[in-house]
């Protein structure tokens, strides 16, 4: 069972990225042909044949371990995800352990940024940072909404919890809170500004071959684990009619997948300090409001 876990969590990143090639040659008015959707898998030999590039006096221990924590995290977190009846490690504390290895994305992208020993991939870490600021309280506000919905932080407890309704209908907000959240911690589509080209790609622009290859890997990576983390989250996990409990989660996944892929070309960059604002000042505290709705009828019940 642990080897299914990155595998699928591979297969997932193949359509997603399939499927953001699509839309980009759709958006230059180009014919969407199978060679379009391929396009972005034919430079990854070249990716791994590339030389790495060697920056004055950088910190290359602390640089490799940034680049490298990114995917290795995204993977991780997906251990506590359940598909279907299948899970590779079934933790009481599931919710946290996903939090705790999106969290270590903040290490590796602050490290990606400052080992290299160059300007704009420092901004670029710091503004994920600033970024991380905004996003992690709602974020965690939605995953405690799961929690006390279901008065357990097993993930597979609170698929279980659903079988009446899902999550996603009576905690919208928490569930939208928690895509967004999905969207910033990939550092893709709107909240692609660590990355921005303003700054020659930020915590990206200095990195080369392998390593860029890595880092792009672990944004695609987390915004396929975070689509198949809110499937058991919010979605009622493999519950549905017809099909068996791991093909349920396969297409709630693949759906949730789709959509993220969609929102990415919809909505332009947000710079980080508006988001700040929009964050602390909306979104908190709608955050916090919607937490305290599955609290009450816990209290009530």
């Amino acid at each position: 069972m642990l080897p299914a876990a990155p595998a699928v969590l591979l297969g997932f990143v193949v359509l997603a990225v399939a499927g953001d090639a699509a839309l980009d040659a759709r958006s230059a008015g180009r014919p969407v042909t199978p060679v379009g959707v391929l396009r972005p898998f034919l430079a990854v030999p070249r990716a791994l044949l590339a030389q790495p590039r060697r920056m004055p006096a950088p910190d290359g221990l602390l640089w490799r371990v940034g680049v490298m924590t990114v995917p290795v995290a995204a993977v991780l977190s997906t251990l506590v995800v359940p598909f279907g009846n299948h899970v590779v490690a079934d933790l009481s504390v599931g919710v946290v352990w996903f939090n705790a290895m999106e969290v270590l994305t903040w290490a590796g992208l602050w490290l990606a940024g400052w080992g290299p020993n160059a300007a704009f991939s420092l901004i670029g870490g710091y503004r994920f940072l600033a970024q991380g600021l905004a996003y992690e309280l709602p974020l965690m506000f939605a995953l405690i909404s799961a929690a006390t919905g279901a008065q357990s932080l097993r993930v597979t407890d609170i698929a279980g919890a659903q079988h009446d309704l899902w999550f996603a209908v009576w905690m919208p907000f928490a569930f939208v809170a928690y895509l967004a959240g999905v969207l910033a911690f990939s550092f893709l589509g709107p909240f692609a500004y660590p990355a921005g080209r303003d700054i020659a790609d930020g915590v990206l622009g200095e990195t080369s071959g392998v390593d860029r290859l890595l880092l792009q890997a672990g944004r695609w990576l987390w915004l396929a684990a975070g689509a198949a983390m809110a499937v058991p989250l919010f979605l009622g996990g493999g519950a549905g009619p017809g099909l068996p409990a791991w093909a349920w989660s396969l297409v709630k996944t693949s759906l949730v997948l789709a959509l993220l892929v969609w929102v990415l070309r919809r909505l332009p960059v947000v710079r980080a300090d508006r988001y700040v604002e929009l964050a602390w000042v909306v979104l908190l505290p709608l955050s916090i409001a919607q937490a305290l709705v599955p609290a009450v009828v816990g209290l009530d019940s």
